[in-house]
């Protein structure tokens, strides 16, 4: 399908970006709120419709869709936490449900999916996959030999490892290492999708086969039919579906709500997860015979903290992307600040160490990181020389995306400074016009 138009129902700024960045054929049109956004409806006839919100403040949205002799599909995107809106989002009409922080990669998919696009994830493979991930140390040199074994196979692989090591990372780089290569990669994230929607999502369903089904949803089985099926957060899934998902690895058969037959599936399995499966087994969370099907082969990779001679490299490359998307100042980092990093313990892992690169980029004026300029999270003792009377982060969260926390840095700065946007800007060591625009992305007074 040749898609001209589409419709984004949303306040976020940056959201209308994300939908141009995951489809690049998609004409954007905006609105603000569902009033506005109706009236565009009207005007322009989008074969997509994205929308934030409720299930309250989307109700006419979908009574609008319901009146049309052929509504295109929407698009939600609401609150993970809050299981009750998605399910009466998608029995309102929904074709798909997505929860933020959103990913690039998740938006894509769903995109993909029920426009008929380009199966999600698929790419031109790179010469060696696994040079995406970026190591020296001979831990992680090791991880990826192994991985590199068995990708050659069609064994189902379990990835093991803290959150924000690169899981994810390894599985991409074994499919686009494997003999599946050109087969679709679709991935599923078993803790971002409530526990009655996860069925239909793995499974898809018949038209029909529930209120408001109007028209058939493929699963992710059936789309990863001669790829492979990345199962993310594995440790998450609720023991029904660990036993639909066991009785599909038996048989590599599927069942969609609806239809009374079963469809054949050609699949690989990946899956991952940061839990400790093995208790879960002991304490009746996880079926023990789905843990022998999942893990014929298995992959774990360290923390960030046992590999310390990896932080240099990667956050260098880090480095680099931030100059060459946004024209970041900072190029390198000295030794004593270096070594902090490398003392520091890591919890989030290399997500932890990107949010903290992230962060340099945006209160780092010079071009080599100072250990003055590192935030108190991971510079536990500095010395009286690097101590400086500027903005330091004190609220600073790592898990939160770059927007999140650019957003709590204006706030720390405007309560600092009693609203006074002169006195924020220059403890923020940016122009007074700058802070203001920055100000208005993030609504804020």
């Amino acid at each position: 399908m040749n898609l001209q138009k589409s419709l984004l129902i949303s306040q976020d700024p940056q959201l209308r970006q994300l939908v141009e960045a995951a489809a690049p054929q998609i004409s954007v049109y905006s609105a603000s709120t569902v009033a506005e956004g109706l009236t565009h409806w009207a005007e322009i006839s989008p074969l997509l419709v994205i929308s934030e919100g409720t299930s309250p403040t989307l109700a006419p949205l979908f009574e609008y869709a319901r009146q049309l002799p052929s509504a295109p599909p929407v698009i939600v995107i609401g609150d993970r936490h809050s299981i009750k809106n998605a399910v009466e989002i998608m029995r309102a009409g929904a074709v798909d449900y997505l929860t933020k922080p959103l990913l690039l990669a998740d938006l894509r998919a769903a995109i993909g999916r029920v426009l008929g696009l380009s199966p999600p994830m698929t790419s031109t493979a790179p010469r060696d996959p696994f040079s995406s991930i970026v190591s020296i140390s001979p831990q992680m040199n090791l991880i990826k030999h192994l991985a590199k074994e068995v990708a050659v196979t069609d064994s189902t692989v379990l990835i093991t490892g803290e959150s924000g090591t690169g899981k994810e990372l390894f599985a991409e780089a074994i499919h686009y290492s494997s003999l599946r290569a050109h087969g679709p990669l679709v991935a599923l994230n078993c803790a971002g999708i409530p526990e009655q929607l996860l069925e239909s999502e793995l499974f898809g369903y018949e038209s029909g086969a529930f209120t408001d089904a109007k028209r058939a949803k493929p699963g992710r089985f059936q789309m990863a039919d001669g790829g492979t099926l990345f199962l993310d957060e594995i440790g998450e899934m609720s023991p029904t579906a660990q036993a639909k998902l066991l009785r599909v690895l038996e048989n590599r058969t599927v069942d969609p709500l609806g239809d009374t037959q079963s469809h054949k599936v050609n699949i690989r399995i990946l899956a991952a997860t940061n839990e400790d499966l093995l208790a879960h087994i002991k304490t009746g969370r996880f079926r023990l015979d789905l843990y022998y099907r999942l893990n014929v082969y298995q992959l774990r990779i360290p923390p960030l903290h046992e590999r310390p001679e990896d932080i240099e490299p990667i956050l260098l490359i880090f480095l680099e992307r931030a100059r060459t998307e946004r024209g970041c100042r900072v190029r390198a980092i000295a030794p004593s600040a270096l070594t902090i990093l490398r003392n520091h313990t890591w919890p989030g892992n290399v997500r932890e160490l990107h949010n903290v690169v992230e962060w340099l980029t945006i209160t780092c004026k010079e071009e080599v990181i100072q250990p003055h300029h590192l935030p108190a999270s991971v510079n536990t003792h500095p010395t009286a020389s690097d101590q400086r009377p500027e903005l330091k982060p004190s609220l600073l969260a790592f898990g939160l995306s770059f927007q999140e926390m650019e957003k709590k840095m204006l706030q720390e700065a405007l309560q600092r400074a009693s609203g006074n946007v002169s006195e924020a800007s220059r403890l923020l060591k940016m122009t007074r016009n700058t802070l203001r625009y920055r100000m208005t992305k993030h609504h804020l007074q």
